[in-house]
């Protein structure tokens, strides 16, 4: 049995996840912002976190990967059309802010490249590629507990933004229909942003998928 917490953290407020199994383990997905506090809630809660796993690299949801990288000596996965990303201020658009520290990392640990199951310690998950909010924008369908990580590319009642370099509105729309939309209706999505929501209730409500 997994629990998943949410974060709220940075600038922006984007959802970090601290995925955890009950040997207290975890995986850290996007972790935005305020390292400090990600770290301080990890020793409270007594987990030992396992990776950092991002759905893309855009500045909001890697602000703190350094940080927490080095104090737990974990390993950072992202895909592979964004492997630059991390370390160019200009890519991950943290440049294009006066207010926002550019952010520079050092390379991911493992790079995706394809849709498979990834497994780390006790934790398993199917990779989908959901590209169109960025290039190398990735979903963590966790199967079993019947839950989905998706970034930026769904949210409750919206989509993800494509006006961002590398966006693309018609490959954002294939992604979510043809790997979001097909997983089973009870599944609970949890977005970069904002609250979660399940496929059924999008593909019911969501004004930006009707008709299409």
């Amino acid at each position: 049995m997994l629990n998943v917490r949410t974060y709220p953290l940075g600038y922006i407020q984007t959802n970090c996840y601290l995925v955890s199994n009950n040997m207290k383990q975890c995986l850290i997905f996007d972790p935005g912002g305020e390292g400090e506090r990600i770290i301080s809630e990890l020793h409270r809660l007594k987990m030992k976190p396992l990776a950092i796993l991002l759905t893309h690299a855009h500045f909001d949801h890697i602000g703190a990967v350094e940080q927490v990288r080095e104090c737990f000596d974990i390993p950072v996965y992202i895909h592979t059309s964004e492997k630059k990303w991390l370390a160019d201020p200009s890519k991950n658009g943290s440049s294009k802010y006066a207010e926002i520290p550019s952010i520079i990392c050092k390379e991911a640990d493992y790079l995706i490249n394809n849709e498979s199951e990834l497994k780390i310690g006790e934790f398993h998950m199917e990779l989908l590629h959901t590209p169109g909010h960025s290039p190398g924008s990735l979903t963590y369908y966790f199967q079993e507990e019947n839950f989905a990580i998706v970034g930026d590319t769904l949210f409750q009642n919206s989509i993800g933004r494509t006006d961002l370099p590398g966006g693309n509105q018609s490959e954002l729309m294939k992604a979510i229909h043809t790997k979001l939309l097909t997983l089973p209706e009870t599944t609970l999505v949890y977005p970069g942003h904002g609250p979660s929501t399940t496929i059924e209730a999008e593909t019911e409500s969501n004004p930006f998928l009707n008709g299409f």
